[in-house]
């Protein structure tokens, strides 16, 4: 049957889409509204990017309106009032009852929050207080035993003076939330090409006549970019979906931006679309792969003049049996040479992902993957062609690029070190799940917390929550509460510190797009009379901290002075250094590829052949689960509980193939008990959804109960899209 005459094929998007958007928006008022989307401030929401100094709802390329509801919906938690003081009466254990969307709708906080040890309420601080609090707890601690931790909403500017803070108090243990997304992303393409970012701009979107969407639902998560999609489809090129979920938002999509695509009922947006079994990405991969090469449509030249490895990796595809590639990936032979084919036609082709291709223990090896096909037929150092890793948070990539990881490039360190005349540690740092492990196991006694909901991005709930309770002193900087302020903070001391939000900054911030895009935010709103900037936090915190360092922390509340020193030090971002004077917002240098020379020693990239070892399963847990983000989610944000494009009225449920219900005698609307060798789910209602029998889907962070913390062993980065499980029904 093809994606056309399937029976369910009513649009996602569309006109209630708009209705939701002027629905929030009324909600916040529409002059507040207004006012947050139209200021040059850099959207809140995903990596894709927009706003800066062309306006809030303008893209680089001058494209006016690029909005969409995840931008409104970051928006919306952010011009809420205060939270009313009266909330504080109640306990911790009260504020424990409340999930992600009660909580983030409580309000904004606009005071410190002090919660002692055995206390069960939170108290209200001043300022001086808090922060002399804040660094008498740092100082007892010895460096080692602390960690310093990012989340991807925060500015460039804040991100540089934490991970410089963390280093000159002491340690190397900096971490950030891309070590549970894209972490794998960053291997994989440094292994292969040298680089671990996107290879691509926005404008190659519209250059080329083919997408791979691999492992992603950008109909969801990353909804601009339907809009590029739409008009490849337009000018007769193809979109190849690859998802063990049919998502109905990419099959037909109703594009708000396009009166076209509105009046029509929607726009096809796959033109095919495979779903494998969860974990069976390399040999869909490889198994595409060997098609192009059956066809000859390997580019061979190409892989002479700019590839290493290509004949060991020619050699793997052509001893692979198509009958172990069908029975590991649930797909036909057929069904992998279509796309084989229609890759083989294409003149210029982008390959993007998501968590779908790196939550799992091979994920650095399915981006490895994904490279490799990109490599096969030249379409990695060309215009309109190349690797596009659909990056979560607004500025994750800018966080790393600034050094908030456990290890800086070498010549970073070394200007760093020459530009301030310090010296920093050089001792290996602990990544996001080291880090917790070592909590868990009473080894941390301090740590910071720059935005993000640690507790909810983790896996294996119970853990988490048991490793972050074992660490001393807590301190938080973020704009709302959410469940990681709450949940982990019964034994030791905990202090929440309200920051502003990035349109409410006194100075300008940057930040940086998936498509290694600068963009700078006026900032400018007053909306709260207590809030702080996050770097002004810092500073006054390192010169408490570190009154004998030989840096001027009160010097590092500008922004400008922050902005030079990572420009002198950090290779790429020298246009940084004038940004505010000459507001030109820019690609950072040798990234974006339309030339075949890689970042690597000879120039040349890297074929890496791969193995692909299946997933665990036994009798005792049979099925494999993957956590999903629904559509009115952001990362940890949820701020609507139903998902409008998979039939879920509410978050507690299991998305299910009818396959799979008629052998376990289930209908949707029953009730189960989800079982992993880490934990349960209860009175779990079924839903039915199009998936793989024996392939599972339930919410994050909701499922992340059941979760692992097993990694990656390249990446560190944990199996959240292939965890083994039970289904027992509550019927029997």
């Amino acid at each position: 049957m093809s994606l056309q005459d399937r029976p369910d094929q009513d649009p996602a998007g569309g006109l209630k889409k708009i209705l939701y958007t002027v629905a929030k928006i009324r909600q916040m008022g529409v002059g507040p509204a207004a006012k947050a989307l139209r200021s040059n401030n850099t959207c809140k929401a995903c990596g894709l990017g927009m706003g800066g100094q062309q306006g809030g709802m303008t893209n680089e390329l001058g494209e006016f309106p690029a909005v969409c509801n995840k931008s409104v919906q970051a928006q919306s938690t952010d011009v809420q009032p205060p939270i009313p003081r009266e909330a504080f009466d109640h306990s911790i254990a009260e504020l424990q009852e409340l999930d992600e969307r009660e909580l983030a709708h409580l309000g904004r906080l606009n005071h410190p929050l002090w919660k002692a040890p055995g206390a069960t309420h939170f108290t209200m601080l001043d300022w001086p207080t808090a922060l002399t609090r804040a660094a008498e707890q740092f100082s007892r601690v010895s460096p080692d035993r602390s960690f310093f931790y990012a989340s991807g909403r925060s500015s460039n500017e804040a991100g540089f003076l934490l991970q410089l803070l963390a280093r000159l108090y002491g340690t190397n243990n900096v971490n950030n939330c891309s070590y549970y997304c894209h972490q794998a992303t960053g291997e994989g393409l440094g292994n292969s090409i040298g680089t671990g970012t996107a290879t691509v701009e926005l404008n190659d979107l519209n250059r080329c006549d083919l997408v791979f969407i691999i492992g992603a639902n950008p109909a969801s998560n990353h909804p601009r970019l339907l809009h590029l999609l739409q008009k490849i489809r337009q000018r007769d090129g193809q979109v190849i979906v690859i998802n063990p979920a049919r998502e109905r938002g990419l099959v037909k999509f109703s594009v708000p931006k396009s009166p076209r695509s509105l009046v029509s009922g929607g726009t096809l947006i796959a033109s095919t679309y495979l779903q494998p079994k969860i974990g069976s990405d390399v040999l869909v991969m490889q198994g595409i792969a060997k098609a192009v090469l059956e066809q000859g449509a390997q580019n061979p030249d190409f892989l002479k003049a700019y590839t290493n490895g290509a004949e060991t990796y020619i050699a793997h595809l052509q001893r692979l049996a198509w009958e172990e590639i069908e029975e590991a990936t649930g797909l036909t032979r057929n069904e992998l040479q279509t796309a084989g084919a229609a890759y083989a036609k294409s003149s210029n082709a982008c390959f993007a992902w998501g968590m779908g291709v790196t939550h799992h223990l091979n994920g650095v090896a399915n981006v490895e993957e994904i490279a490799n096909l990109a490599l096969l037929r030249g379409m990695t150092g060309k215009p309109g062609a190349g690797l596009l890793p659909l990056r979560g948070h607004s500025n994750v990539q800018g966080i790393g690029t600034i050094g908030v990881k456990p290890v800086l490039a070498s010549n970073v360190f070394e200007k760093l070190q020459a530009t301030l005349n310090v010296t920093l540690p050089t001792a290996p740092g602990l990544d996001t799940m080291a880090a917790m492990q070592a909590a868990e196991q009473g080894n941390i006694d301090a740590a910071l917390l720059l935005g993000g909901n640690l507790y909810s991005a983790n896996p294996d709930s119970n853990w988490a929550r048991r490793a972050l309770d074992a660490i001393g002193f807590k301190l938080y900087l973020t704009t709302n509460l959410n469940r990681g302020h709450v949940h982990g903070i019964d034994a030791g001391t905990t202090l929440i510190l309200p920051v502003a939000a990035r349109d409410e900054e006194a100075q300008a911030t940057t930040q940086e797009s998936m498509f290694n895009y600068v963009r700078l935010s006026d900032g400018g709103i007053d909306r709260l009379d207590n809030v702080k900037p996050e770097s002004w936090i810092l500073a006054e915190l390192a010169e408490r901290l570190l009154p004998a360092s030989p840096i001027n922390f009160a010097a590092f509340k500008s922004h400008q002075k922050l902005r030079q020193i990572i420009a002198k030090t950090v290779p790429g971002m020298e246009a940084l250094a004038s940004i505010d004077v000459a507001r030109k917002e820019f690609h950072i240098a040798n990234r974006v590829l339309h030339k075949p020379r890689f970042n690597t020693p000879d120039n040349k990239a890297s074929f890496c052949t791969n193995t692909w070892t299946p997933i665990s399963r036994s009798a005792e847990y049979p099925f494999t689960l993957s956590t999903i983000r629904s559509e009115g989610q952001f990362n940890t944000i949820v701020y609507e509980n139903d998902d409008s494009y998979r039939n879920a009225s509410h978050r507690w449920c299991v998305l299910m193939s009818n396959t799979d219900m008629e052998t376990l005698a289930l209908k949707p609307g029953d009730r189960v008990t989800l079982r992993s060798a880490q934990g349960e789910m209860t009175g779990v209602e079924v839903v039915s959804h199009d998936l793989p029998a024996g392939n599972l889907m339930a919410y994050f962070p909701e499922a992340n109960v059941l979760t692992s913390t097993d990694v990656d062993p390249r990446s560190k980065t944990p199996a959240f899209k292939a965890t083994p499980v039970a289904v027992e029904s509550l019927l029997n």
